[in-house]
């Protein structure tokens, strides 16, 4: 009897500390801006109580968001991957100021078609989130635009 008992033990507790944290979700959209250009947009949903860093932050603090999109003959980029307005704050874990993001963010990137419709534009976004009492590096979240 002691040995199931603590057999039953061990896959709960295994399974609860198991449990893989994303506190990210990532959905993508297409947005038409004319007949060669299209924005491809990233949502990222953030989990309550975590925050998302931008792309910009200062040597020696968090790991930025940082997007890398798969070379394709169809399509050329058009600037850099643009993030909404965000929040500076102190960053007590850092010492210093650092821009993040809380609940839902979009990046939007900017892109000239080259070759005909329809396609899709790969990309992997690596990124840091962070709570009150740690910091975690998801693995990277791969991402497709639909191009119609």
């Amino acid at each position: 009897m002691k040995h199931i008992f603590f057999s039953v033990l061990f896959l709960i507790t295994t399974s609860v500390f198991s449990q893989i944290l994303e506190p990210v979700k990532w959905s993508t959209s297409v947005k038409k801006i004319s007949n060669t250009e299209y924005e491809l947009i990233a949502t990222a949903t953030i989990d309550d109580t975590w925050h998302l860093y931008s792309q910009n932050v200062p040597e020696g603090g968090p790991v930025s968001t940082q997007f890398s999109f798969e070379g394709n003959s169809k399509y050329l980029k058009k600037g850099n991957t643009q993030e909404e307005e965000g929040k500076v704050v102190d960053d007590p874990t850092f010492n210093m100021k650092v821009k993040y993001f809380e609940n839902e963010t979009r990046f939007r990137q900017r892109i000239k078609l080259k070759g005909k419709l329809p396609f899709k534009v790969n990309s992997e976004v690596n990124y840091m989130v962070c709570d009150d009492s740690k910091c975690i590096m998801p693995d990277p979240a791969i991402l497709v635009f639909d191009l119609q």
